[in-house]
């Protein structure tokens, strides 16, 4: 039984309340979609009920008050005394949300808040007590295509605390409702809530680990009594050896007998003590980690309401899916989840979904579809969201962005349809024609942008005029174990994930060629680039004699190959993150322990495979810690490093500094230049802000802090033209910030020439 006596009543309550409001919300928005299916009214009931008892223990009588009237409401529904009408969903709504704030005010500020918000009770109780609205006639108040949307401040929407099942709790400190009634602050401390079963299971096992502990002293005393066995059969036998006592010499034979079966066994039982300590430990360790991981459906719970709520204040018909809900998720990636949610299904509902008529139009059913979709793939959390709206015009945005004076028309035109939708992603960046609201104000997307990049994933755009968007986030699943392929590499381990291996295999030497000096190999009828493992861990350069051992990494973007000494198994590593005073090291990612104690590096694959497809298409081990070998004459050549993710805008910064008679290195973003500038020699930086891996603002701050680049002129060119992002790159150490529209005047050239001189 989980023992509670740790938590006040007042906690209890306000957890007690959580769970039962979530499962009310939930109910009505069931009951709402088929107003004839009265099942779920048993469990509605019963939550307003639990509630009501609950908040008469506690003495909060006002939400005694109301969760009493939301029972009969309840009941009169479920006797068909009155029909189920959406005006009276939307009085029992209001009234879950009331319970919700009330149970988050603290304890000393109950009576003050109640006393506040009386006339509040006093109105809700009066609607739910009186007869059943009558139901709006659909064709009374058609919504004109012309009109504009409602907004939402008429009708607050609040996305609810995410529900958790409330089985042990280990109660974290609720904020106030109201600043008013703030108790003293109270020092924070981080706790969690785990599932009982789960906390059940780790209870067990510690026992079970306790209990092998304790046979621990028993093996000791065991091997200890055979070595002195031992020892004393073997001076026995010494003894008898020197007198040439023969029966003594059998005697003492018998007795290392003895001793060797009585040694065998006790490894045996050592054996066996080892297995099952490592088989407690281990399964301990994955419950601690599985204790970290909640459905995902917990986490976005309160969108169904939010859909609803957002939906009927635009006049649109949508219904609202969650795929995947049961799926595990860190519970730190839940919590960062919501706001970028949040903002991305605002946006399908406000100008994704067409109206109604414009939907009939169109061929196009009535009722609108948004669907939140969550599963695991190759090792990481993939969610999208998805809608069957309008879609997104990749023109428009192009006419956007030469209006804005982003970039010229000549070079807007040759941008890709990927590289348009990166700017909806931008700071201010909007293509509505109306500001609401709900969205058009330029700030949802860059805040999905900034989560999905601060966890280290990726976010893009996939949409088709008149056919939906679709918003598709990868994130990394932060579990500290990892299945991982154990390699050689000029003598040292390294280990690659798995869910980040495409395959290893053996190639024979007549399989591996050479077109323009670099070497390939056919992996399922496609040439395969391969490169020297040893040189690109900057371990030297062994070459590629005899049956090379490949490991191939690859995504949607192509497949490469890592060559290494030889294959060394597999292994589950618990994965430890390297010291902050190392930096950024190149191509690694994390530490581990092996089995036999020694350390090994686990590659950074994403920045192995942006180094590799740069290194395959240029021919050179550029960045990968070679000294380089140029001549007097090309260094007094001032060279130019160059980071940008977009392939146009970083060909266009390439050509011009060309042209003016610089040597140009590029960069796909700033985990690649951070690695190049290490191991090069450059005269100035330009860097983007907005890139995978590592942005801009990241990648300054961590040359200013290396003593050796500490008069590198370093130029930001962003399409990023607010004051405070220009303030944040020139705070984090660059000498000048210009846009992007920079190109169709001289001032790029200017500013180059300026910091770095002529060349």
């Amino acid at each position: 039984m989980t023992d509670l006596g740790g938590f006040s009543m007042h906690e209890l309550f306000k957890a007690e309340v959580e769970t039962h409001c979530a499962a009310l919300t939930e109910g009505l928005l069931v009951l709402e979609r088929d107003p004839a299916d009265v099942s779920p009214i048993q469990a509605l009931m019963r939550a307003a009920h639990s509630v009501k008892g609950a908040a008469r223990i506690v003495g909060i009588d006002a939400a005694v008050a109301v969760a009493h009237h939301m029972e009969d409401a309840f009941v009169r529904i479920q006797k068909g005394q009155e029909r189920t009408v959406r005006a009276r969903i939307d009085q029992l709504l209001e009234g879950t949300d009331f319970l919700s704030r009330i149970a988050q005010v603290d304890e000393a500020g109950i009576a003050a808040w109640s006393a506040e918000h009386a006339g509040e009770v006093n109105a809700l109780t009066t609607a739910l007590a009186a007869p059943a609205p009558p139901p709006v006639v659909p064709a009374a108040e058609p919504p004109s295509p012309a009109a504009e949307p409602r907004p939402v401040a008429d009708v607050p929407v609040r996305v609810p605390e995410p529900a958790r099942k409330v089985d042990a709790v280990v109660q974290r400190p609720m904020p106030s409702a109201e600043p008013a009634a703030s108790a003293a602050p109270v020092a924070e401390t981080r706790a969690v809530r785990v599932n009982a079963d789960n906390l059940d299971r780790m209870m067990q096992l510690a026992g079970e680990s306790m209990v092998e502990g304790r046979r621990s002293p028993a093996l000791r005393r065991s091997l200890a009594a055979v070595r002195s066995e031992l020892g004393t059969a073997r001076e026995s036998l010494e003894g008898a050896l020197r007198r040439g006592d023969q029966a003594r010499i059998a005697q003492a034979r018998d007795a290392v007998a003895r001793a060797e079966t009585a040694l065998t066994a006790r490894l045996v039982e050592l054996e066996a003590f080892f297995r099952r300590t490592e088989e407690v430990s281990t399964a301990l360790y994955h419950e601690v980690i599985g204790s970290r991981m909640r459905p995902f459906s917990e986490g976005v719970s309160g969108f169904p309401r939010m859909v609803r709520d957002v939906a009927r204040q635009l006049g649109k018909q949508v219904r609202f899916d969650i795929v995947g809900g049961e799926v595990p998720v860190d519970r730190d990636i839940l919590a960062k989840l919501e706001a970028p949610l949040n903002h991305i299904i605002r946006n399908a509902l406000d100008h994704g979904i067409e109206p109604s008529e414009d939907r009939r139009a169109r061929g196009k059913a009535e009722q609108a579809r948004v669907t939140l979709e969550a599963r695991h793939h190759a090792g990481h959390l993939q969610v999208r969201v998805t809608d069957d709206g309008r879609g997104i015009d990749p023109e428009s945005i192009r006419r956007k962005i030469v209006e804005r004076g982003m970039q010229s028309p000549e070079l807007a035109s040759q941008l890709g349809e990927r590289e348009l939708f990166d700017f909806l992603f931008l700071p201010g960046f909007s293509t509505a024609s109306k500001v609401t609201e709900i969205s058009g104000r330029g700030v949802g997307l860059d805040v999905v942008h900034q989560m999905v990049t601060s966890t280290g994933g990726t976010v893009r755009v996939e949409s088709r005029p008149g056919a939906g968007t679709t918003f598709a986030m990868q994130l990394p699943v932060t579990l500290s174990v990892v299945r991982a392929a154990l390699v050689e590499v000029a003598g040292e381990p390294y280990a690659f994930p798995l869910s980040r291996i495409d395959r290893v295999m053996r190639v024979e030497p007549g399989a591996i060629g050479s077109v323009q000096g670099r070497l390939q190999c056919d992996v399922d009828g496609h040439a395969t680039g391969l490169i020297d493992g040893a040189a690109l861990l900057a371990a030297g350069a062994t070459g590629v004699e005899g049956t090379a051992s490949v490991v191939v990494l690859g995504d949607d973007a192509g497949r490469v190959g890592v060559v290494v000494s030889r294959f060394l198994g597999e292994q589950d590593l618990v994965v430890r993150t390297l010291d902050p005073r190392l930096g950024k090291v190149p191509h690694v990612a994390s530490a581990a322990i092996l089995d036999d104690g020694n350390p090994v590096l686990v590659v950074d694959v994403d920045d192995t495979l942006a180094t590799l497809r740069k290194t395959l298409a240029e021919g050179t081990f550029r960045g990968l810690g070679q000294s380089e070998r140029t001549t007097t004459a090309a260094r007094a050549t001032k060279r130019i490093l160059v980071a940008e993710d977009s392939i146009t805008v970083r060909e266009v910064e390439r050509q011009l500094l060309v042209r003016l008679g610089y040597e140009v290195a590029v960069a796909v973003d700033g985990m690649d230049a951070w690695n190049q500038l290490r191991a090069g020699r450059f005269d100035m930086l330009v860097t983007d802000i907005d890139m995978p891996r590592m942005n801009g603002i990241e990648l300054v701050r961590l040359v200013r802090a290396d003593a050796r680049f500490a008069h590198l002129p370093i130029a930001v060119v962003s399409y990023k033209d607010r004051e405070e992002d220009r303030r944040a790159g020139l705070d984090a150490g660059a000498n000048a910030y210009l846009t992007k529209g920079s190109f169709q005047d001289q001032s790029f050239v200017a500013t180059v020439t300026g910091l770095v001189g002529a060349p």
